[in-house]
């Protein structure tokens, strides 16, 4: 919340009766490039708590956060040259756990109040990891259970779709990576400055891809490198705030399988965050799906120079605003999908 006052903005309280549709996922939306500058721009230093010498990192988050964990996992591999891997919370929250030696973690959690995870900080701990938290809500579980706490400092975020905690989330693992690699940072900084004062998609590309999801029955949500875990958000948010069936693919997997369902109607995004070496295949699938005849749109960060996982955060605040409008012109609610909750509790 003190976060972000500083940056100027109000933090968003509620006033009377939720009348109008999607107003707080508005809001929060607009929030997301501040909130995003506040959370990288903090100063860490991870050689008090030992992470710098960690041999391998280990991410543990679920829905959203997990997207955002995948978003850094690729950044800090490229980085830092250390392997960075998903571990299933429920190793620890219903399993005995398995052996952390020489590890880090990185738990990522917008309330830190989900049983599982608290469970798995502990465990981790237990286990010789050294466990850092990600996480939106001061005093929290997961932040008890943790030796290192970077905050998100978004402040109160009323919407159940999360987005300006998934952007903090991505800033806040992007001001940690900065300090075990001060080199990363001078290179993130002025990236991160201008993410902060970013806006939507052009208009004629907003209404394209607008119509684009309400067209759709089936879509594919395309990426490679810090663009899968960016696509695994997007294909989130549309399933709830759209009720649109959308998956997730990474653009060198896509054309296997997943290809035969373009004999139907297909929408597909291509998310480009212009990682390295991505860009050939990122071309191929989209080349294969115009050929069978599929609507695809390609969206990238609409900005030369930003560190890879800095133009997945971009994507996403580009491509929020759309998924919001589809929802609303369906005629649904994204602030209180039907079958949701902020908080999911999970063992």
């Amino acid at each position: 919340m003190g976060g972000i006052r500083q940056l100027g903005i109000e933090a968003m309280t509620v006033q009377g009766n939720h009348t109008t549709p999607g107003r707080y996922m508005a809001r929060e939306i607009g929030e997301a490039g501040a909130v995003f500058a506040h959370a990288a721009s903090q100063d860490i230093d991870p050689a008090v708590h030992g992470l710098a010498d960690r041999q391998a990192f280990y991410t543990v988050a679920r829905g959203s956060s997990d997207a955002a964990a995948n978003i850094l996992s690729y950044e800090f591999m490229r980085e830092l040259g250390v392997p960075v891997t998903s571990l299933p919370p429920s190793v620890f929250s219903i399993g005995g756990g398995v052996s952390m030696r020489d590890a880090a973690a990185l738990i990522i959690s917008q309330s830190g109040a989900s049983d599982d995870l608290i469970h798995t900080a502990r465990g981790m701990r237990a286990k010789g990891a050294c466990v850092a938290a990600i996480t939106n809500v001061p005093g929290s579980g997961v932040e008890g259970a943790a030796d290192l706490t970077v905050p998100i400092g978004a402040g109160e975020e009323w919407a159940v779709p999360a987005t300006k905690t998934v952007i903090g989330s991505v800033g806040a693992g992007i001001a940690l990576l900065s300090a075990l690699k001060p080199d990363y940072g001078w290179r993130a900084a002025d990236g991160i400055a201008v993410l902060a004062a970013m806006e939507g998609l052009a208009k004629d590309r907003h209404e394209a891809l607008r119509a684009g999801l309400l067209r759709a029955r089936h879509v594919y949500v395309v990426g490679r490198d810090t663009g899968l875990g960016t696509a695994h958000e997007v294909a989130l948010k549309i399933k709830e705030c759209c009720a649109i069936h959308a998956e997730a693919h990474s653009a060198s997997e896509v054309l296997h399988g997943p290809l035969q369902l373009a004999t139907n109607p297909l929408t597909v995004l291509v998310l480009d965050s212009g990682a390295p070496g991505t860009a050939d295949s990122l071309d191929t699938a989209e080349a294969r799906f115009r050929d069978q005849g599929c609507d695809v749109h390609r969206v990238d960060a609409g900005l030369p120079g930003l560190t890879p996982a800095i133009a997945a955060a971009a994507i996403l605040r580009r491509v929020y605003p759309v998924i919001l409008d589809t929802a609303l012109a369906l005629g649904h609610d994204p602030d209180n999908p039907a079958t949701l909750s902020k908080v999911t509790r999970t063992r």
